[in-house]
């Protein structure tokens, strides 16, 4: 096989057209085969197969840094930078991450897991090259979907008038993980429809010399020409209007096209965007045929395409939402692309007038819903915690500040495991308990989900947020989500206080430590914010020892506010241990792996209480 010869970029190099041809296939098998025992995302690398391949024959990824945008269509480039046997450690614990990361490889720029981001990234490091005298090109590699975030067109308004050799690639395979929606999808449609556009550009900038924008016949023509396209065609290019030299579109499965164009662009020395078209989960049918059920897919049958799949709290999130609508007209459902992650896929199909996929804006998400409420609506938003944090400022001054009834559904609330340290839920608890107004509730199961969405999506007090986590409930499925604070078991040596999915590893250790002669009280918080001062003192007031187990960060954290409220009441506990990730980024591994390395599972909690009693 090829792929086993390709060590590094140098080895692409050497590859004739042929021959990269062949690689490319090598290399959609390998991911297929691969990416079927590991999970991981597929149809976005199938698809930038030959766009990176086409990349690295013209740039040096350790002297012309690459910035991926979110970084799902990485899995190419850390093949041909040297990784291929590590991939079946991909996105497992001390394994391979499925995302770019610096400490893996010299050759990824940047660490990437969040949208929109690349093209201001990318510019800073154009400006630090320059700065330094370095003749290096910086490039953004993006795709449509992320376009649809306001901060890239932060990075494009300011990367326009910078002059300096930044290069935005564009990889256009019309989704971001649903399907794009909004007026940029629709400007890129018309893009596409002019490749012709593009060979008459090279060849008539050619005409004028390596560097035509230095010749005054060209900036007078330029001028002319200019003028001319606005009066006969208006809608000119965005980028154009930016000040970007505009490539494309580029059929982003052509190697040689591809590799020409790169190098043009290259030698322009200025900024460029160069749209690339791709096809998502190219070569593999059942990819191409369902590209967003494969964007991020568990293993599976790489013969059927058939993939595991199970109840989870998102999928009885979205149909209970379903049924709720049904009794409330004024139910509405919005999500941030990512309709089947939240489970309001059936949402979309039961009330699509109803629906609102606002693409990767979140901070427009929050603000569109307290639009929505304060005109008598009743938004609910269904979205990923790490990707609500970019709201934060909407949250505070759009909802909270005017007490709107907003509902959030946090999904992927606390650790959630294989993609790791950019998509861990771990500090919604902050942030949002620290904002006045806000209620914060923490169901441990099904049943106590569905009685909280009922009591949100009627109540009038103000925003509520309710977090879950990913996958399924445990083995307590008692509901007691009526209360804000409930004793789950009773005991005198030692108090165990938690929420949410933690509550199953208090259960577990109380038990183990009966065995080994210790009585515990297990505490379960149904409510987080606001924190109830005589549920508190009556519940956890005097205790000898009382643990606190969360899987968010330590600052801030909610036993960090326990104490300080029981100490303010003058009955804090002698002994109080926090147990949560403290100052430290989760890696990437199973949930279960990263309970166990903090200390936050069953074990952990028992070895705290028992060296706590020596």
């Amino acid at each position: 096989m090829i792929l086993d010869t390709i060590h590094s970029p140098a080895d692409v190099r050497q590859l004739s057209l042929s021959e990269l041809e062949m690689l490319s296939g090598e290399i959609r098998e390998f991911l297929i085969q691969s990416v079927a025992q590991t999970g991981g995302h597929l149809s976005s690398n199938l698809g930038a197969v030959e766009l990176t391949i086409a990349l690295h024959r013209v740039f040096d990824t350790l002297q012309d840094p690459l910035v991926f945008d979110v970084g799902h269509q990485a899995y190419v480039h850390k093949l041909l930078t040297g990784r291929k046997d590590q991939f079946h450690t991909l996105r497992q614990w001390d394994g391979l991450s499925g995302f770019p990361k610096p400490y893996e490889s010299p050759h990824d720029a940047f660490i990437a897991g969040h949208a929109s981001n690349s093209v201001s990234v990318a510019l800073g490091m154009a400006r630090a090259l320059a700065l330094q005298g370095k003749d290096s090109s910086a490039l953004a590699l993006i795709g449509d979907g992320a376009l649809s975030g306001g901060l890239a067109y932060e990075g494009l308004s300011d990367a326009g008038g910078s002059k300096l050799p930044l290069i935005v690639i564009l990889n256009d395979n019309g989704m971001s993980i649903q399907p794009n929606v909004g007026g940029m999808h629709r400007h890129l449609r018309d893009l596409r429809c002019q490749p012709s556009y593009y060979h008459f550009k090279k060849w008539y900038r050619s005409l004028f010399g390596k560097q035509p924008q230095r010749n005054p016949l060209y900036r007078q023509i330029h001028k002319v020409k200019t003028s001319l396209k606005r009066a006969i065609y208006p809608k000119s290019s965005l980028f154009e209007d930016m000040g970007f030299v505009y490539l494309g579109p580029v059929d982003g499965h052509d190697i040689q096209q591809l590799t020409q164009t790169f190098d043009w662009a290259k030698k322009l020395q200025c900024p460029v965007v160069v749209h690339v078209k791709t096809i998502k989960g190219k070569g593999y049918r059942f990819a191409e045929e369902n590209p967003g059920k494969f964007h991020g897919v568990s293993p599976f049958d790489p013969k059927t395409g058939v993939t595991k799949s199970g109840d989870s709290f998102s999928s009885h999130f979205g149909a209970e939402l379903v049924a709720l609508a049904g009794e409330n007209p004024k139910l509405c459902g919005v999500t941030a692309a990512m309709a089947d992650g939240t489970g309001l896929s059936p949402f979309e199909i039961a009330y699509p007038e109803r629906f609102f996929d606002v693409a990767i804006a979140e901070g427009h998400a929050v603000a569109m819903s307290a639009g929505l409420c304060k005109t008598g609506m009743r938004p609910v938003f269904a979205v990923y915690s790490t990707f609500l944090q970019r709201g934060y400022d909407m949250l505070f001054h759009d909802v909270a500040l005017q007490s709107l009834p907003v509902v959030f559904g946090i999904d992927r609330a606390g650790l959630v495991g294989a993609d790791g340290e950019t998509h861990h839920g771990c500090l919604d608890v902050q942030y949002l308990c620290q904002i006045p107004n806000f209620t914060v509730l923490c169901p441990s199961n099904y049943a106590e989900m569905t009685t909280m969405l009922h009591w949100a999506t009627s109540q009038e007090e103000g925003p509520v947020a309710i977090r879950y986590p990913r996958g399924g409930e445990g083995e307590f499925i008692q509901d007691t989500a009526l209360k804000t604070t409930v004793e789950l078991r009773s005991g005198a040596d030692v108090t165990l206080v938690g929420y949410g999915m933690c509550v199953n590893h208090l259960l577990e250790a109380a038990h183990t430590l009966e065995t080994l002669g210790v009585q515990a009280k297990v505490v379960k918080l149904n409510r987080i914010a606001p924190l109830d001062i005589g549920d508190l003192q009556e519940t956890l007031g005097n205790q000898n020892t009382m643990i606190v187990v969360e899987d968010c960060f330590g600052a801030g954290c909610v036993g960090q506010r326990i104490g300080a409220i029981l100490a303010q009441q003058g009955c804090g506990s002698k002994r109080l241990i926090l147990k949560n990730l403290g100052k430290t980024f989760a890696p990437q591994g199973s949930v279960a792996q990263l309970e166990h390395s903090f200390g936050l599972d069953a074990a952990g909690i028992v070895q705290a209480v028992m060296e706590e009693k020596q």
